[in-house]
């Protein structure tokens, strides 16, 4: 079982930013995918970013060079920093953990709501 606790998330204008948390209950490993997904008012949940303990790094094409994803494994922390955010960003943001790329095995933080603003 892996507790997934998300934070920072609130409101800002167009062209802000801000920065997703989410504390894991334990350590990443390097096989371990971290991820960060959306889910806006009748659309389905979708992928923004993911990254494994070893560093590999993925970027939705709608997100690719304003978001950035990182860890800080000292912390058993995941992070999103947003930039120039638009208000087609404005979606309940989920932290995600899979044991390895291949595994079905899924946990979920609670969602933390991130609503920009025009």
């Amino acid at each position: 079982q892996v507790r997934l606790v998300e934070s920072g998330g609130g409101l800002v204008q167009a062209g802000g930013s801000l920065r997703l948390s989410c504390a894991a209950s334990r350590r990443i490993f390097s096989i371990n995918v971290m991820g960060w997904y959306r889910q806006a008012p009748g659309k389905q949940r979708e992928l923004v970013a993911s990254i494994t303990g070893g560093g590999t790094i993925r970027y939705a094409e709608s997100v690719k060079g304003r978001f950035t994803i990182s860890y800080e494994n000292a912390k058993n922390m995941v992070y999103l920093q947003m930039n120039s955010l638009k208000p087609e960003d404005t979606a309940v943001y989920y932290c995600n953990f899979r044991p390895s790329p291949f595994s079905t095995d899924t946990y979920w933080g609670q969602g933390t709501q991130v609503t920009v603003s025009s």
